[in-house]
């Protein structure tokens, strides 16, 4: 395949990508609410455009779901966004936007190494790729948010409520099954559309 014809290739799938992170991220399809966290399936998207496209196109859809999940903590979409847009928007800006970008583009590397290592096991190598999005995202924002916003009243309420002894319990505690739950569908739903797309381009 020449050159001009990849790149336009690339260009669009990133930009369906794009829009697809976008319709999630202003309907239902995109947050599901579960206590004070959301339980997010914008990972996927993410994953997909960085097993397909590379570290760049994962962090720029990484980078496109964190202006979202910024715009939302700005408008008091959920009570622990407004808390930590009123303790400190710079502090929320990284939590919200830089963690999600950083989630993209090592989303990406996984996966390069997951074919480095598995050269001839496509399945394997998306289904890592796909489970790294919602690990990398969820310890990313949870990291930020511990680092930057532990101390804050609203956290230290959460904190109280759960009984945790550390910043670490408090993480689990937050955590619990959603990122589970968040683990287990951005690995299988990412390597189930990635895996035929591959093989499709690879055709092309």
């Amino acid at each position: 395949m020449n050159k001009p014809k990849a790149t336009t290739r690339t260009l669009t799938q990133l930009a369906l990508l794009l829009a697809l992170v976008l319709i999630m991220s202003y309907t239902p399809l995109g947050y599901l609410p579960v206590g004070p966290l959301s339980l997010s399936l914008l990972s996927i998207p993410v994953a997909i455009g960085a097993m397909l496209m590379g570290p760049l196109a994962g962090a720029v859809l990484g980078g496109a779901f964190g202006l979202t999940s910024f715009f939302s903590a700005m408008r008091g979409g959920s009570l622990l966004g407004t808390a930590m847009f009123a303790a400190s928007p710079a502090g929320t800006f990284v939590t919200c936007f830089v963690a999600r970008l950083l989630m993209g583009a090592l989303c990406g590397v996984v996966f390069n190494l997951a074919r480095r290592l598995w050269p001839d096991n496509d399945k394997l190598c998306c289904a890592i790729g796909g489970l790294a999005a919602p690990l990398l995202n969820t310890v990313f924002f949870m990291g930020f948010l511990v680092a930057l916003f532990y101390n804050i009243d609203y956290v230290q309420q959460l904190v109280a409520a759960m009984g945790a002894a550390n910043p670490l319990m408090f993480v689990v505690g937050m955590v619990g099954v959603q990122g589970l739950i968040e683990a287990v569908l951005g690995c299988v739903v990412s390597a189930a559309v990635t895996v035929p797309v591959r093989k499709v381009l690879k055709q092309s």
